[in-house]
């Protein structure tokens, strides 16, 4: 495939990639803002990861999302880390220089409280927070949410050694409980997140609705044209809810500004792909 030469090339790496909205989003950044780039998607099976980010970028790649499996493989490949990604040990954004050096960021956290903050209006400073899961997708949100300054921060998981692990091996256990989905009882929280893959297989994390408050909200990280079965548990119950489009939108334009150093629009974006088919 050939490429104009002035054009900056940019994508997504992940296997698989072909569900990914990630072009779409960036090419509506790149024409608000006049920067005249190109955005593929890169399906690259594990055992291919870095050799392919290597040519990507001896090609002249400029920049790269990370999205499942790869987001610790790219921590690892980069020579540099912000502190961001230093705080998650994974990555989800890389910067290809032209010298040949890799920094590795973490825009996921930061879209996530920009996506609370700003087009949700609910603050994390003094809230308490319950994370369900302790996979790959809560990685990058630790960090972001301590720095609010929760109330209280508390990760559930199924088996809650994995949850004890993670939060040991990103130094945060002064901050985050971790404790079992059946260790919850006598708890209430602001703030509920779905950081587990059970809307993907049309189920959702087993929690009772006496973890809500008058005015919990929750959150799930998975998103699709019809709410998930998290979502729509939370709201029958009386709770405020959202998908995770808004996360996706902001994570990405964090990695666009770190890219391209001007920051998009997101609302209109965010509008356009609630209204996709």
């Amino acid at each position: 495939m050939e490429h104009d030469s002035e054009t900056d090339q940019y994508g997504v790496m992940g296997h698989p990639v072909a569900h990914s909205r990630s072009p779409f989003i960036h090419g509506v950044f790149a024409r608000q803002t006049d920067q005249n780039i190109s955005y593929r998607l890169l399906d690259v099976e594990p055992g291919n990861f870095k050799s392919a980010v290597r040519t990507f970028a001896d090609q002249g790649g400029k920049g790269l999302n990370i999205t499942v499996p790869h987001k610790v493989a790219a921590f690892e490949i980069a020579d540099a880390h912000t502190r961001r990604a230093e705080a998650a040990r994974s990555a989800n954004t890389l910067v290809l220089g032209e010298d040949g050096e890799i920094l590795a960021d973490n825009t996921d956290g930061a879209g996530l409280v920009t996506d609370l903050a700003e087009n949700l209006n609910f603050k994390l400073e003094d809230r308490r927070i319950l994370i369900l899961g302790a996979g790959g997708a809560v990685r990058g949100l630790l960090g972001p949410i301590i720095a609010q300054n929760p109330n209280l921060l508390v990760m559930a998981n199924r088996t809650p050694e994995n949850a004890t692990r993670l939060i040991d091996e990103l130094e945060v256990s002064e901050f985050v409980e971790a404790v079992g989905l059946d260790e919850l009882s006598g708890n209430t929280f602001h703030l509920i997140i779905n950081g587990t893959s059970a809307s993907l297989f049309g189920t959702r994390p087993p929690i009772s609705v006496d973890l809500f408050t008058r005015h919990t909200f929750c959150y799930d990280l998975n998103y699709g044209k019809e709410e998930t079965p998290f979502t729509n548990w939370a709201e029958q119950n009386g709770a405020r809810a959202s998908m995770g489009w808004g996360m996706l939108v902001e994570q990405a334009a964090e990695s666009f500004y770190l890219w391209r150093g001007v920051k998009p629009d997101t609302i209109p974006v965010l509008q356009s792909l609630l209204k996709r088919p």
